[in-house]
């Protein structure tokens, strides 16, 4: 491992709290940007019920976009908590406003099959080991240690398709935030041509949680996704 990389693993790992459980819930609050710009507010509910979690996100337009968009949207992911972590076995994303671009999967790790609805159509895809949905994904981190963030890579479905998720630990540093000032482990997605940009931070005295998202898209919008308020209860 290159030196400054192992420095950043070892300030990570300094940070975390040692033989820490993974919390049995946790209520998150985020504030989303589109430029700058606040567009929308998200809420979101992690719960541990046995060996089985449940995540539910609510999205609200806000600032003023509430005025003229009237978009709602929830998206809910729930199935197992294995020994490495959250093994999703169903996912729903839900616009309140128009049923029509529902979505929906269903992870059957027994037949180890895919089946994904949306747009009117139904199609089986091949599940394979590690799998992620487009919400249990963000909270996956909480299982892991920052020596396996370093260099990380899962499949993840949205619902449509499947995308091959690779992140690296670029950095470390004191993250800005409504609830103060966070020290965070950087991660930058693998981008592929045609491929948005991803990165987020995670907070490394927090159970590794998100605090923030950013996404640059192929026609030079940036997206923020930014903590506002985080309860987590441990065992």
């Amino acid at each position: 491992m290159p030196r400054g990389l192992l420095a950043l693993v070892m300030w990570a790992a300094a940070s975390f709290a040692i033989g820490a459980s993974p919390p049995v819930s946790v209520k998150a609050d985020y504030a989303v940007y589109k430029d700058g710009l606040n567009i929308a507010t998200v809420e979101e509910t992690y719960e541990k019920n046995g060996e089985q979690y449940r995540i539910e996100s609510d999205s609200n337009p806000a600032g003023v976009l509430a005025m003229f968009v009237r978009t709602k949207i929830k998206v809910k992911s729930s199935g197992t908590i294995t020994p490495a972590g959250l093994q999703p076995e169903k996912l729903d994303y839900g616009r309140l406003d128009d049923a029509s671009k529902n979505v929906g999967a269903i992870f059957d790790w027994g037949a180890r099959q895919l089946h994904l609805n949306y747009d009117g159509r139904n199609e089986t895809l091949p599940l394979v080991p590690n799998m992620q949905d487009r919400l249990s994904v963000m909270y996956q981190f909480m299982f892991l240690t920052p020596e396996k963030i370093r260099s990380l890579e899962f499949p993840m479905t949205n619902g449509k398709k499947i995308e091959n998720y690779r992140y690296e630990l670029v950095g470390t540093g004191t993250l800005d935030t409504p609830l103060g000032k966070l020290k965070t482990l950087h991660l930058v997605k693998h981008r592929d041509p045609g491929e948005n940009g991803t990165e987020v931070w995670l907070a490394a005295d927090r159970h590794l949680f998100p605090v923030k998202l950013l996404i640059l898209e192929n026609d030079g919008s940036k997206y923020e996704q930014v903590i506002t308020r985080l309860d987590i209860k441990s065992p």
